[in-house]
């Protein structure tokens, strides 16, 4: 079980560094994947079936596909990128080794600290959240639906068509103003 820690961790944290290195945004959005992917690992792991689930579902699924369309409408093919003054590369070095700093310390601090004496192997099931969430957090739970469907309502009446029919169509489908 440790092995298969080590071999998840090994490849967030490999994907995560190709994210950021890679010239290509669609390697990176697959980098993004396989990052998602390990991190959904560690969740069932940890015995939090739920959560790996909806994190592969919602960040896997959704979000990257989003992030997929956004990269093909914004159709990046040339790759023209200006050169950051030397002040700012020599800030963004700093911030980055303080940054390091401040996550090592913090691992030191995690290292020292003791382990938990109780195991409840029931923590992270579906059951145990789905009594916890309609039993102590219904009244939020009932009000985000309303705000959610408050602003699909809302998303609606805003793409509502106003009587024009030719805006934001293709070229080919305008109308001719010849005829």
């Amino acid at each position: 079980m440790l092995y298969l820690f080590y071999l998840l961790a090994a490849v967030s944290v490999i994907s995560a560094l190709v994210v950021v290195a890679a010239k290509s945004p669609i390697t990176s959005v697959i980098a993004l994947v396989v990052c998602f992917l390990s991190i959904a690992g560690h969740y069932i792991l940890l015995n939090a079936q739920f959560l790996a689930m909806v994190h592969v579902i919602v960040y896997t699924g959704a979000i990257l596909v989003l992030m997929l369309f956004v990269i093909m409408l914004l159709n990046m093919n040339s790759m023209v990128e200006e050169r950051k003054p030397l002040m700012v590369r020599l800030a963004a070095v700093l911030t980055g080794g303080l940054f390091l700093l401040t996550l090592l310390a913090a691992a030191k601090q995690g290292l020292s600290l003791p382990v938990p004496a109780g195991f409840d192997p029931g923590i992270g099931l579906v059951k145990r959240i789905g009594v916890s969430l309609f039993k102590d957090f219904l009244l939020p739970f009932e009000v985000s639906s309303v705000l959610f469907l408050s602003a699909m309502a809302g998303a609606m009446m805003l793409a509502k068509k106003d009587g024009t029919e030719h805006i934001n169509l293709p070229p080919s489908s305008e109308p001719d103003s010849a005829a």
